[in-house]
């Protein structure tokens, strides 16, 4: 294991993103936090299941993430569900709007991670899936499970 890798920490996954969506595409940005926000994702008080990303006049944003309120938080304490912008350089936004609006595929937060005490965002270019594609999936998992306990 390589010092880099030493220094990420998975803090919220979105489990359900591969299994509705087939991700073509991976990213990692930059998350711009306000005040206590970063506190609480440190202390892994953040979810993604519902959040979806989109570009905006050129800035990629993040809806419906949720980060819970600091506990010893005061009056400068942070709103819970707010749009949140993304970094990342102009040529990947560009790339990446680009994709979304011509092959209508969707952008996707898979998860967040501490990475040397920032944090960041894995955000996937992704096509969702239909209910036979995911019966497919299903069935495939099964399968190999069998095949793992005959073999044991």
């Amino acid at each position: 294991m390589s010092q880099e890798e030493k220094n990420i920490k998975v803090v919220a996954r979105n489990k359900k993103a591969s299994y509705d969506y087939f991700i073509i595409d991976t990213y990692e940005v930059g998350i711009v936090l306000t005040g206590t926000e970063i506190k609480s994702i440190r202390n892994g008080k953040v979810s993604i299941q519902e959040a979806y990303c989109d570009v905006r006049g050129g800035e990629l944003i993040v809806h419906g993430m949720n980060i819970s309120r600091f506990k010893e938080g005061n009056i400068f304490n942070h709103e819970e569900a707010q749009d949140r912008k993304l970094l990342a350089h102009k040529r990947e936004i560009r790339k990446i709007d680009q994709k979304v609006t011509l092959e209508g595929l969707t952008i996707v937060p898979l998860e967040i991670i501490l990475k040397n005490g920032l944090a960041k965002m894995n955000i996937g270019i992704c096509k969702g899936k239909k209910n036979y594609d995911k019966r497919e999936v299903l069935k495939n998992k099964e399968l190999d499970r069998e095949k793992r306990r005959r073999r044991d």
